[in-house]
């Protein structure tokens, strides 16, 4: 799963260039890649990965501290601060709320209940949902959270990630079983992910609901990771009608990220 623009290194996006304001551009491109760190980091690591020099991070993170949006932790390391929380709830509604006329379309064209969902830590959070018009859908309430080794959205969230890693986020959460079909060892998990990178999409398989059918896709290079799917019946999401959602997934999905890229919000209308 690509990660955030933070590999950029500074020199090779000047602000004279962009037209923005360097220390501005210095200072989210730190926070970006102390995320990508795990949300703690040294002003070495920073210097290293940034190419920075460390008076300059140091003078970057000291206005950081004082803002609330980094905290200095008792041993001298850099972790994200609290205030970046309400930054990222509000976010991630206006996410939600750009990604609805895409979904609207995915039920128009499928028949059944659409969902938008993140990766946030270890955890995967709805924050969008259109529901089908079938008197028989399913329900998914935004702001819910579960863990990602039972979910469609889980597996394409997870699918490009390297194998120690999810390794790692499966020993920090644990695998229990939803239903009788969960996956619930590491091995297994991987094997579903190696399924997803050749066919394209994820599948949930009565893994978090029994009688319930999920196909998910992830949306390329969204700014967060992200991923979108279509919930229903397992009796109407079938193997034949995988065949002819899949294709209408992936599309959404791209057209989604496209918008997504654009510097003004997104309007639906594609």
């Amino acid at each position: 799963m690509p990660t955030s623009s933070a590999s950029t290194t500074d020199a090779a996006k000047p602000a004279a260039a962009s037209g923005g304001v360097q220390s501005l551009e210095r200072a989210f491109d730190l926070l970006e890649r102390m995320a990508d760190a795990g949300g703690e980091v040294g002003l070495s690591e920073l210097s290293a990965s940034s190419g920075l020099p460390l008076p300059t991070i140091h003078r970057l993170m000291r206005t950081l501290v004082a803002c609330g949006y980094v905290r200095q932790q008792p041993n001298r390391r850099y972790a994200l601060g609290p205030r970046l929380i309400r930054l990222g709830e509000s976010a991630s509604r206006l996410l939600g709320t750009w990604a609805r006329p895409y979904l609207a379309r995915l039920v128009e064209e499928t028949g059944e209940t659409a969902n938008m969902a993140l990766l946030d830590g270890d955890e995967i959070v709805y924050v969008a949902q259109v529901p089908s018009k079938h008197s028989m859908r399913m329900f998914t309430e935004v702001g819910r959270r579960v863990l990602p080794h039972s979910t469609g959205v889980g597996k394409a969230l997870l699918a490009y990630t390297p194998a120690e890693e999810v390794r790692a986020l499966l020993s920090r959460t644990g695998m229990p079983a939803a239903t009788e079909k969960t996956i619930t060892t590491p091995e297994g998990f991987l094997d579903a992910l190696a399924l997803v990178r050749d066919a394209g999409y994820a599948v949930d398989d009565n893994e978090q609901e029994i009688g319930v059918r999920c196909l998910a896709v992830s949306v390329p290079n969204s700014p967060t990771a992200a991923a979108i799917s279509i919930s229903g019946p397992a009796g109407r999401v079938t193997e034949a009608a995988t065949e002819k959602i899949v294709p209408i997934l992936q599309e959404v999905a791209q057209e989604l990220s496209t918008a997504l890229a654009n510097t003004t919000a997104p309007n639906g209308g594609a």
